[in-house]
């Protein structure tokens, strides 16, 4: 059992999940020189489930590495990665503002799936034990005007989230259904974040 777990995420609202659940965490943050993002970059031809598991997967690798490399006592660590497929297309963070125009009117009126990967893994007298889990949710969108899409991309909450949108922000607005899990969403699926750190020493309740 352990009392904390590390968070290799700069996602404030996967910390606020985790503290919302009760789990205890310390960032296990990437340097300023590390290329983060560089661990993002699709492959030719990668489906949506394939790509976010293996950046996942990426990720932590990078995370265990930091762990060992900056000497901080063991726990376990968690990663997570989120995106959106339209159909077997991945819509990433967008580039700048037109970019994130261009996906939220190909999302406008469709429906579309979210897929959130978390990883844990636990350094051990054996070696680094690792638990992983995906989940897939669904979610649809009214029909959006230019002008609306617009303003909400002028407000600046599309920057920096898969597919262009919050669903805890402004874009909940627009989200006429949803199937699945509602913080994997959000970047941090609950009852599959319970599981893995539960295998891994950490009990949530």
């Amino acid at each position: 059992m352990t009392d904390f777990i590390y968070l290799a995420s700069q996602s404030p609202r996967r910390l606020q999940l985790l503290e919302q659940w009760g789990v205890h965490c310390r960032l296990l943050l990437p340097e300023a020189d590390e290329d983060v993002e560089a661990l993002e970059v699709v492959n030719p031809g990668e489906k949506p489930a394939a790509y976010v598991k293996r950046v996942t997967e990426l990720k932590l690798q990078v995370a265990l590495a930091r762990l060992e490399h900056r000497h901080l006592p063991p726990a376990p660590v968690l990663c997570a990665d989120t995106t959106v497929a339209l159909g077997t297309r991945i819509l990433g963070k967008p580039e700048d503002k037109a970019d994130a125009m261009r996906m939220l009117g190909d999302l406008s009126g469709r429906r579309h799936r979210v897929l959130t990967a978390v990883s844990v893994g636990r350094p051990s007298r054996g070696g680094i034990k690792v638990w992983s889990a995906l989940s897939t949710s669904w979610v649809e969108f009214a029909t959006l005007t230019p002008t609306q899409i617009r303003r909400y991309v002028e407000k600046g909450e599309p920057m920096g989230k898969a597919g262009a949108y919050a669903i805890q922000g402004l874009a909940a607005l627009w989200t006429s259904h949803i199937s699945g899990s509602y913080s994997g969403i959000m970047g941090l699926p609950a009852h599959e974040t319970a599981r893995v750190l539960n295998a891994a020493g950490v009990r949530l309740i």
